[in-house]
């Protein structure tokens, strides 16, 4: 059985490419033809597009159309639709226990976006900030603008830092309304009020700045990748911070719980995405006029543009009926 994938054949070289899938389905496995994929501007072309091993095979998050089904599988029927984080192909396969199914009447398109909803709703769940409570998310690409979401659906009085103005409308228009260009470390209303920050960015100004907004007590949750050094800046200062305000500086790695719940650990990865998947059909997360959807035939152009800052919208996604 063959099929086609994004393959990085070098430096920021990007080919679809005919690949073979394995004939015979585990009896505990599901497989169908791909209908969206997501790309991570972040972890892709850091780790894969711009990385040093080739051929890479780039992929996040893919919503398919079950076509098979293991004989071992009962509660999935072929013709539904179900999210996995899978590569850039137009076939994707799991195991049962590694996808989750779409609710009815949610577009695909959407759903793909479940996977980046997953990295920030790790800290929803491992903060001791409660509803209620003042979160600043610093960094509004597509990690910190949906962590903007989900706190807000959670309870949460959201505040998002971001100097981008087209992405200060969209978090505006997704009905956030305290929206700031620098973080607002000289506002006596908001500084050391804030009970988490989600820096989303991965710049080292952002984290001293977010440290600096925290009430006594609170967190800074590192969420954006520090992928490189943007900053000269001492970390005596946030050293002070630290001390001085008691704050607790920690990862967002979204690994921190497990994939699969289990006794005494309820919280897990593909819980999340069943959460996930709920609020997107309910519409408690605002997507409209954010998504791209490209052909696979196109992903080096798709890549240069998000290289080069030239792409448009917040979203970008492969269609694979389109190839």
């Amino acid at each position: 059985m063959n099929f086609t994938a994004i393959a990085i054949v070098a430096p920021e070289e990007a080919e679809l490419i005919e690949q073979e899938a394995p004939d015979a389905l585990a009896p505990n496995e599901v497989r169908g033809q791909t209908l969206y994929t997501l790309i991570s501007p972040g972890t892709e072309l850091a780790s894969c597009y711009q990385g040093t091993r080739h051929p890479c095979f780039p992929g996040y998050a893919a919503v398919f159309r079950v076509d098979e089904v293991g004989a071992d599988v009962t509660d999935i029927q072929p013709g539904e639709h179900a999210f996995c984080m899978g590569r850039h192909q137009s076939l994707q396969w799991r195991a049962r226990e590694d996808v989750v199914p779409v609710p009815a009447g949610l577009a695909p398109e959407i759903a793909v976006l479940t996977r980046l909803m997953g990295v920030t709703m790790t800290t929803l769940i491992t903060t001791s900030a409660r509803p209620g409570d003042r979160v600043i998310v610093t960094g509004a690409g597509p990690v910190g603008y949906l962590g903007s979401q989900i706190f807000r659906a959670a309870g949460y009085e959201v505040h998002v830092v971001d100097p981008v103005p087209a992405r200060q409308s969209a978090v505006r228009a997704s009905g956030v309304e305290n929206v700031y260009e620098r973080v607002p470390v000289e506002d006596p209303a908001l500084a050391r009020t804030f009970a988490l920050a989600l820096e989303c960015s991965g710049h080292e100004q952002a984290v001293l700045d977010a440290a600096r907004v925290v009430r006594k007590g609170g967190e800074v949750a590192l969420v954006g990748v520090p992928w490189a050094r943007r900053a000269d800046l001492y970390v005596h200062e946030l050293l002070r911070e630290i001390f001085f305000h008691y704050v607790t500086v920690r990862s967002g790695w979204e690994w921190e719980i497990p994939h699969h719940a289990a006794d005494f650990r309820p919280h897990s990865i593909f819980g999340d995405y069943v959460t996930a998947l709920r609020w997107l059909k309910q519409g408690k997360i605002y997507t409209e006029g954010l998504i791209r959807i490209h052909d696979p035939r196109h992903a080096q152009t798709v890549y240069e543009d998000l290289v080069r800052q030239r792409a448009d919208g917040l979203f970008q996604l492969f269609e694979w009926n389109a190839s």
